[in-house]
């Protein structure tokens, strides 16, 4: 059993082994490098802004964590050149003082880049900045490589392969930063791909959704031997996998190989007006799992993506998106039928959302029957924006025919009983 690292604190070695001189002159160079850093990066950063569109993705990161990156470098750079004669202590505490800004600033900014809409991203943010934080002051008292070793203690061996804690965490950690640094690559394609109006969208979906996956996978595959874990390993959980996925997660594959042909073979797409069983509203997302159908009240509805394979769908906007309204509508039997006629077609014909073009899609009065208290009329119109709404529609039309009718005397029956009474006289005995 080796012996743990010796105790080497970084504040009592500044406090014992550093004279006055010495502090000035490493303070001196941690000023100088922070001027360098921090003009460096106010000449730079606004020739930036002018670039190009393609050239610009980086600077929001770019104005995080320049200056602190200049500046820890410069730092390195005249630690280098100052130790040569006097100890460094004050820049050794600066060195990973700094390494820690930039690497909190830099996941923090891969985090909100990769989870845009994500409510866990402050989570997260406070959790790596307490980690890194933590583990910095660690370093500095000493306390790190002891605690290191002590994880590393708690281990044990399987055939060829040494398993402890120690690298228990550091693959966690490394996986977690492959799945953050695949997730900003993700969304840095899905970024440029968005932009490619001459591909389909439902294709563009399908690669970005492709990528993402195939980046995340690399990633864990990556970070996996870095560590020294064998991924050949890996291949003893194969079959446990695939009796998971045969029982339990069934469901889950079949939804998310649905998703793939619904993208691909491009029979739903965002923006189509959907009905799926008593639902009907607008695709909003094509997600991993569920398609979410965004209804006309503002509720939202996620449909398994199997459910969109196996179950008939009425897509009303799949080649077209033009749809067919019929509002029915009753007149007495003494009102003027021509009259009517003209009324009703002249209120479809007036408002902004109702289609005119050609004979098919003119608003047309049909007369559906004659029942028992009038004249059944159907007023047949057609509209291109099925997503702003019928219910609204519908009343808007109504609201101007009752106003017309009025005005042109055509009244709406309601039913009528004619009860006839007949006497009987009581025969004379």
């Amino acid at each position: 059993m080796t012996r743990p690292a010796p105790l080497e604190n970084l504040l009592f070695q500044l406090l014992n082994e550093t004279h006055r001189n010495e502090l000035g002159w490493q303070f001196a160079v941690l000023a100088a490098c922070g001027l360098l850093g921090w003009g460096a990066m106010r000449w730079i950063f606004p020739r930036l802004t002018h670039a190009h569109g393609s050239w610009r993705l980086g600077l929001e990161g770019l104005k995080r964590i320049g200056s602190p990156l200049l500046m820890l470098v410069l730092i390195l750079i005249g630690r280098e050149i100052l130790e040569t004669w006097q100890p460094v202590h004050v820049l050794n505490i600066a060195v990973p003082l700094l390494g820690a800004l930039v690497l909190v600033r830099t996941l923090v900014y891969m985090l909100r880049y990769a989870l845009r809409s994500n409510e866990a991203i402050k989570t997260w943010e406070r959790l790596i900045a307490w980690l890194i934080w933590i583990g910095l002051a660690l370093h500095i008292t000493g306390l790190l490589p002891r605690i290191l070793h002590g994880l590393d203690s708690v281990s044990f061996d399987a055939g060829a392969h040494h398993f402890s804690l120690l690298l228990l965490l550091e693959a966690i950690i490394l996986i977690v930063l492959a799945v953050v640094g695949a997730l900003w690559l993700a969304q840095f394609v899905e970024t440029r791909l968005m932009r490619v109006s001459r591909l389909d969208l439902n294709l563009r979906l399908a690669l970005i959704k492709a990528t993402r996956t195939l980046l995340i996978i690399t990633g864990v595959l990556i970070a996996l031997p870095v560590v020294g874990i064998d991924i050949t390993v890996l291949s003893v959980f194969g079959g446990a996998l695939g009796v998971g996925l045969g029982l339990g997660l069934q469901k889950i594959a079949s939804n998310y190989v649905s998703g793939f042909i619904i993208l691909l073979d491009r029979s739903i797409r965002p923006g189509d007006m959907l009905t799926v069983g008593t639902g009907y509203g607008e695709v909003s997302q094509i997600n991993t799992r569920y398609t979410l159908l965004k209804a006309l009240d503002g509720t939202e509805i996620l449909i398994p993506n199997e459910t969109l394979i196996i179950s008939t769908i009425v897509n009303h906007s799949l080649s077209k998106r033009d749809i067919r309204m019929a509002i029915p509508i009753q007149i007495s039997y003494e009102s003027p039928l021509e009259r009517a006629i003209e009324i009703l077609t002249a209120a479809a014909a007036n408002h902004p959302r109702v289609l005119q073009g050609d004979s098919k899609e003119a608003p047309r009065v049909l007369i559906k029957n004659f029942g028992e208290s009038g004249i059944d009329l159907e007023l047949g119109i057609w509209i291109s924006d099925p997503e702003g709404g019928q219910a609204n529609l519908r009343s808007e039309l109504y609201m101007e025919i009752w106003k017309n009718f009025r005005a042109g005397g055509i009244e709406i029956p309601y039913p009528r009983r004619d009860i006839n009474i007949i006497k009987h006289e009581k025969q004379k005995a």
